[in-house]
């Protein structure tokens, strides 16, 4: 990914050293599509327990890189109001639990569609960095359980903020590079055939780093 993200920046570096000829003007009215290669990395921290044992253990959520595709709409030159559509498959484990020392709890997806209102800086040159702070709700769905009879994912609302920027490469086509971290947790129920259904509190917050390329209609 690292390798990626150097390889999109000098291609950017390039171009603009080349003297790109017009500048990708965002104002009013346009609507930016991008579509982004994506890494997730979970940031996560967890409690688990057998329910009136006491006992604890974490759980471990994997990374995953997936394609996104986000819209922006631009209420004036510099807001713009971003939709983010991404899902990512995530390899889940647990340590520590009266299970064993690391147990396969399979696989689950994650939907986080995120809403952001965003302020680009210098949205008419030819590199225009933004910021950005908005909301999410994640749904959990198609959980392969792994060793376990039966997992249930509670789905969540979180907050996220959000930085990037655009490359102008034509006066339509930017090649964009994006970071946000999302807050995002789960109360998380599992049968492993236990006198009592083991308990989770899990909060992902996931970094999320993007490159890809956008067009302004």
């Amino acid at each position: 990914m690292r390798g990626l993200a150097i390889t999109a920046a000098s291609c950017a570096a390039v171009a603009l050293l080349a003297g790109v000829p017009a500048a990708s003007a965002k104002q009013a009215g346009d609507l930016l599509v991008r579509a982004r290669g994506i890494y997730v990395v979970p940031d996560e921290s967890s409690s688990l327990s057998l329910a009136g044992t006491g006992i604890p253990g974490k759980a471990n959520v994997g990374n995953h890189f997936v394609p996104e595709l986000d819209f922006t709409y631009f209420l004036n030159d510099n807001v713009g109001i971003e939709l983010i559509l991404g899902t990512t498959p995530h390899n889940v484990n647990a340590t520590g639990t009266p299970l064993g020392a690391k147990v396969d709890l399979g696989d689950v997806w994650l939907l986080p569609p995120t809403l952001t209102a965003q302020y680009h800086f210098n949205p008419k040159g030819q590199v225009s960095p933004y910021i950005g702070l908005g909301v999410n709700y994640t749904i959990f769905y198609n959980v392969d359980e792994g060793a376990a009879r039966d997992i249930d994912y509670d789905n969540s609302f979180g907050f996220a903020l959000q930085a990037g920027v655009d490359f102008a490469l034509t006066e339509r086509w930017v090649l964009n590079l994006d970071v946000k971290k999302l807050w995002l947790s789960t109360d998380v129920s599992i049968d492993a055939g236990l006198p009592s259904r083991i308990k989770a509190d899990v909060d992902l917050d996931p970094w999320i780093i993007g490159v890809g390329f956008g067009y302004r209609f």
